[in-house]
């Protein structure tokens, strides 16, 4: 994956993201590196739970809630991108 890939994904979830949970920011106003929770974008487990249903339906793949490394994976819009882009269906 090259470095545009990449921040192409990185901009087609930060879309999916603000189109999903409906929030009031424009998605390239998504800093990828600032966290998605708490200081960050301010998202919640709700949230969350939205987000894995959008990237299922989206990228034919699901995120489970018991997965041990969520708090990795939903670090930051970059660090979702990035186990999106390893996990969806080609």
């Amino acid at each position: 994956m090259t470095v545009r890939d990449s921040l192409a994904l990185e901009g087609e979830m930060a879309e999916l993201i603000v189109a999903s949970l409906r929030l009031e920011v424009a998605p390239a106003e998504i800093d990828p590196e600032a966290p998605l929770f708490g200081e960050g974008l301010g998202l919640d487990s709700i949230d969350a739970l939205e987000i894995a249903l959008a990237i299922s339906k989206t990228y034919g793949f699901q995120l489970r809630s018991d997965d041990e490394h969520n708090h990795r994976i939903f670090a930051s819009l970059r660090t979702l991108a990035a186990h999106v882009e390893k996990h969806r269906a080609r």
